[in-house]
């Protein structure tokens, strides 16, 4: 997109010590940039750095249940919902809504 940053993604460990055989990730991508598979491409990055890093899997601590695009995402490569924190999250336009564990096995 003309030399602009339009995604950004970070990673690592998710817990200290006896958790840290578990990664995390947390993504950015500019509104004029989603839907042109940015995510997708910051996500699969991130699961082959987790991967080469040696980690045992990869949790996310805290998606927006109605974020329905990054959930979809998430769940196409592979990832599940494993709980959500009800009202956990003060959206904006919608109030309080729950935020999503997810988790996915790397091994």
């Amino acid at each position: 997109m003309n030399g602009q940053v339009v995604g950004t993604a970070t990673m690592n460990r998710n817990r200290p010590g006896p958790g840290g055989h578990v990664s995390t990730a947390s993504f950015m991508v500019a509104p004029e940039a989603q839907g042109q598979g940015i995510g997708r491409a910051l996500v699969l990055d991130a699961l082959a750095w987790a991967r080469a890093q040696g980690y045992a899997a990869m949790q996310f601590n805290a998606v927006v249940e109605t974020n329905h695009s990054a959930v979809h995402l998430y769940q196409q490569v592979g990832f599940r919902v494993i709980g959500t924190v009800p009202e956990a999250f003060e959206h904006p336009r919608l109030g309080r809504v729950g935020l999503h564990l997810m988790y996915q096995q790397l091994e």
